[in-house]
């Protein structure tokens, strides 16, 4: 038991990494009502540009900064395929992964990269110091929630959400929900590779499989954040804090899985079937709902 403890803060860190990620996909899948399948890569090219950078000795927070433009970039290929392309979002989010697959290769120059040890001593985290890192991912968690909870108050952040909870209206009111739509999928995508920018430092590595399944982390992490801070308040800073949660409970159940040695090869699938679970539960209770009324009417 001792050794499952010690092991939990190293999953703690893992969910505030992935917790930046799903907060991105939790501003397309909730307040754009998009599906987009962008961030598989995306999270990927963030974690490629910041390793290469820092490997060629630029300073990790400009490593950081372009990391993270590379991903807006990512997610305005997305939108323009679906906007100006007319292109279903889901179906532009797939193309615009499937490119990244070969850009990422390319700016790796091979399947991975890793950071050198000499490098280690300029990155802002790594698992070698765990203690170090969460105090760097919590400010950053802090941070990030800030700043979102500020930029979705203002006059752009409002239009954004107003586009995505009923676009007819948005449009009636004179708002350009394409652009809104763009904005709001370059912000996806920041984060995502911001995201995957700061686990390439933390594991020391950038790998062409490490953003395979990320989207059904970041829905897992939203879902289950939802679930545990509906009846708390809709406040939408406590919505993304809950973001964050969602995530570190993923990896702290991804943790007991590995610790009892239970096999790792079904995660993802039991990851799927929660999300599913968790999606499907709504609709089931209106339609059992409706069911009940209908007998009772019919009585």
């Amino acid at each position: 038991m001792t050794e499952y403890l010690g092991s939990l803060p190293g999953a703690l860190a893992q969910g505030l990494v992935w917790g930046i990620m799903a907060v991105g996909v939790y501003i397309t899948f909730r307040i754009l009502d998009i599906a987009d399948l962008t961030v598989d890569g995306t999270f990927c090219t963030g974690a490629a540009v910041c390793a290469v950078l820092i490997t060629g000795g630029v300073n990790v927070w400009v490593a950081l900064l372009l990391a993270t433009i590379a991903g807006a970039a990512a997610g305005c290929i997305t939108g323009f395929f679906h906007i100006v392309l007319g292109i279903p979002a889901i179906l532009s989010g797939i193309l615009t992964q499937l490119m990244l697959w070969s850009v990422n290769l390319k700016i790796m120059r091979g399947a991975n990269i890793s950071v050198p040890a000499r490098q280690f001593k300029g990155v802002l985290l790594t698992q070698m110091n765990i203690p170090k890192s969460l105090i760097f991912l919590f400010i950053t968690a802090a941070v990030t929630v800030a700043i979102l909870y500020l930029f979705f108050g203002t006059e752009i952040g409002c239009a954004v959400r107003a586009t995505g909870n009923n676009i007819a209206m948005s449009r009636a009111q004179g708002i350009n929900t394409d652009i809104m739509k763009l904005i709001g999928l370059a912000l996806s995508n920041a984060l995502v590779a911001l995201s995957g920018a700061i686990l390439c430092q933390y594991q020391g590595f950038s790998d062409i499989n490490m953003g395979k399944g990320a989207i059904v982390i970041g829905l897992a992490s939203v879902i289950i954040g939802e679930a545990i801070v509906r009846h708390v308040g809709k406040n939408f800073a406590l919505k993304l804090g809950g973001v964050f949660l969602g995530s570190v409970i993923y990896w702290a159940v991804y943790q007991t899985v590995v610790f009892f040695r239970i096999d790792t090869d079904l995660l993802k699938m039991l990851s799927a079937l929660l999300v599913a679970l968790f999606l499907g539960i709504p609709y089931l209770k209106k339609r059992f709902a409706g069911r009940r009324r209908k007998e009772a009417g019919g009585t």
